[in-house]
């Protein structure tokens, strides 16, 4: 989930009580044509994935911001959120209160891009009405419990900071060589790194073999995810998925002409010439490449499932989980609402060692549910607003984690050729998707087409960005599934394996003394993603410092 601007923009929903309801606000913001057209142009990148000027999306509608918040506040908060947080400021406090997170700050922009900005801003006249109908923390009564648990950690390592402003380095994801004991992490903006003796050391420039590569706007792009094949010992096979500006290659998936193409997301293929070496040098080639009309929800997992065996079909095939792009709250549910026959909000299976695909650059498993289709071969299953992680059980069931527009989070068993909802539905409620999104209803009495519903559903006020972690081996977390909320670290666990599996929080201490997430990073983000290493190990990790902690049991 992907929140640009996401405090800035929503200043219009607390104006009512914060702003001088006399006073003119913007009359020294300037009407230069030209200043205007840069403006618009920088919203449109960085803005425009989360907020509109007609209707709330996942922002609010910004119409007439500037006509009701003193601009220097809103350049200060557009430079440093987390100042204003920390100096108690109440907009930014009420904000925080409201959304549950904190938006990155935008230090990178000179003080004439956002007076750009504010110029683009400030054409829009209408004042902002506070969205009706808003259920969120009203939908699941039932709360979330503390298991009591609390495990003590220590700090692992540090990934070099690629950035001087939080996140210090861009992990999203720590891997293992099947087969061996090799512990890998990425960093979004650079590629990737091999955890030797607790020290990261730089195996693939993933940058320097793509130049195109970026990573910003927004907390998803880059280097999104990596997987290694299964025999990757002895073939030198892995995978990587990172995004490029739209337009930069001809694309093998997009959409209608009048959705402006933002990014694509490319799948590349390498191959190490040794495998064993401590740094990459072989030889690559790309397999896909994917239309995102925003930063937002793209190819950010790869997989492999874990516990398959040589001879079994599923050895050496590859997931990838793909979400709506930002489709959605563009305007164009259509483009998710494909019944299997489009690629969109999907989790996809492919043979990358095949070659009866479209571009005939890898495979469709003649056993994937839509691979009789002109359209969505690639397809498993679908209907997934951003499903960010794939895991398997030990009996080989496959989850996702998938994260929620304003209200719902999920994990959902995962059948082959089933809808999962979005963007009719989200968790177990309706969804109008040419409405606003805030607003959910029950479902009805009889659904014709049902979807298959989330085996567990989490409401916004106990985390609003899931992030799947995995089976816990060790100590007092053994056989639970470890996950937690991306912004604040709130750590959860469950038991999936049960008929109706029911969430707990657990907790930590660092150098004995019980913290939060938040304290020990010392951020108000914390920006967590899991890792576990061969011998069952878990690691949490933060964006935010880089920094990477291992359990002790």
């Amino acid at each position: 989930m992907n929140r640009l601007f996401l405090y800035f923009f929503a200043i219009c929903l607390f104006f009512f009580s914060c702003a001088e309801k006399k006073k003119e606000f913007g009359t020294d913001i300037s009407s230069d044509a030209e200043l205007i057209r840069r403006g618009k142009a920088l919203f449109e990148l960085h803005c425009s994935n989360c907020h509109n000027f007609e209707g709330d999306a996942i922002g609010p509608n910004l119409s007439g911001i500037t006509r009701s918040v003193e601009r220097e506040w809103i350049e200060n908060f557009i430079q440093n959120p987390t100042r204003a947080i920390e100096n108690q400021d109440p907009r930014a406090l009420q904000l925080a209160s409201t959304f549950s997170g904190e938006m990155p700050g935008f230090s990178f922009l000179t003080a004439e891009e956002v007076n750009a900005l504010l110029s683009y801003l400030h054409t829009y006249e209408g004042l902002p009405l506070p969205s009706s109908g808003d259920t969120t923390s009203t939908l699941i009564p039932e709360k979330v419990a503390d298991s009591g648990i609390r495990v003590e950690l220590e700090l692992f390592t540090s990934l070099p900071p690629s950035d001087s402003i939080p996140p210090l380095a861009k992990m999203t994801k720590m891997e293992l060589v099947p087969g061996t004991d090799r512990l890998f992490i990425n960093d979004q903006r650079i590629g990737l790194y091999e955890i030797i003796q607790q020290k990261p050391r730089l195996y693939l420039s993933l940058l320097e073999k793509f130049p195109k590569l970026v990573s910003q706007p927004g907390w998803a792009t880059g280097l999104g995810s990596f997987a290694f094949h299964p025999d990757f010992e002895k073939n030198g096979l892995f995978y990587t998925s990172h995004t490029e500006p739209g337009g930069s290659a001809p694309s093998d998936f997009g959409f209608t002409d009048s959705l402006e193409v933002f990014m694509q997301w490319v799948l590349v293929e390498w191959k190490a010439k040794n495998p064993q070496a401590g740094s990459f040098e072989g030889t690559y080639r790309e397999l896909l490449r994917v239309d995102n009309a925003s930063q937002a929800h793209g190819m950010q997992e790869l997989a492999f499932r874990p516990n398959a065996k040589k001879g079994e079909e599923e050895y050496g095939l590859l997931y990838l989980g793909y979400g709506d792009g930002g489709t959605a709250e563009k305007g164009f549910p259509s483009i998710s609402l494909h019944d299997g026959k489009g690629n969109y909000s999907s989790i996809w299976r492919i043979d990358p060692q095949g070659k009866n695909s479209k571009n005939g650059k890898y495979g469709i498993p003649a056993s994937n549910p839509f691979a009789s289709q002109k359209e969505g071969r690639e397809v498993y299953a679908y209907g997934f607003r951003n499903p960010n992680r794939l895991f398997w059980d030990e009996k080989g069931q496959l989850f996702a984690t998938d994260i929620g527009q304003h209200s719902i989070e999920e994990i959902n068993r995962i059948q082959a050729g089933g809808f999962y909802g979005w963007p009719i539905r989200e968790g177990k409620f309706v969804v109008n998707p040419y409405g606003n999104f805030r607003n959910l209803y029950p479902l009805p009495k009889e659904e014709k087409n049902p979807s298959i519903y989330p085996l567990l559903q989490l409401e916004h006020d106990e985390m609003v960005a899931i992030i799947g972690g995995y089976f816990s081996k060790k100590g007092k977390l053994k056989d639970k599934f470890l996950f937690g909320d991306v912004p604040s670290g709130r750590l959860f666990l469950v038991d999936l394996q049960s008929d109706i599996p029911v969430p707990q929080t657990w907790g930590i201490r660092f150098q004995g003394k019980e913290i939060s997430l938040k304290t020990l990073v010392n951020h108000s983000r914390v920006d967590l993603k899991f890792g576990q290493d061969a011998s069952g190990n878990t690691y949490l990790m933060s964006k935010t410092t880089g920094a990477v902690y291992r359990i002790v049991e």
